[in-house]
């Protein structure tokens, strides 16, 4: 069964950090572009950031820039967001996913597969 899972998350304060990892089994991530997509309650599943096959491109929304790194490691078939500097506005349900081609639009059409999600809550 092809499938993403996502880890990491949890209960931080502001100004805090988290690394969020996304493992995949079934498949192998090296020829996929990932994209961390994150979801506040009552609001739309928003692109938080992205990486090539290679990981020689990444892209970041403007919210996050500066403050969240993404990265991968092919030899752990495993993407990483890095998360400092979190605020209260960072809390969400963070999901991963892969696409074939890599694209900063951030649509969610072009996901092929996803993960079920890690809540991160920021607050004191």
């Amino acid at each position: 069964q092809l499938q993403l899972v996502e880890s990491g998350g949890g209960l931080v304060q502001p100004g805090g950090s988290l690394r969020l990892s996304c493992a995949a089994s079934g498949f192998t991530l090296d020829y996929y572009a990932i994209g961390w997509f994150r979801q506040a309650p009552g609001k739309e599943r928003a692109g938080v950031s992205c990486i090539s096959s290679s990981g020689g491109s990444t892209n970041y929304a403007d919210s996050v820039k500066g403050r969240f790194t993404i990265y991968r490691d092919n030899a752990k078939n495993t993407v990483y967001l890095q998360m400092n500097s979190l605020k209260p506005e960072d809390t969400a349900v963070y999901y991963c996913a892969a696409a074939t081609y890599y694209s900063t639009s951030y649509v969610i059409e072009e996901y092929e597969y996803w993960g079920q999600g890690t809540q991160v809550t920021v607050s004191s």
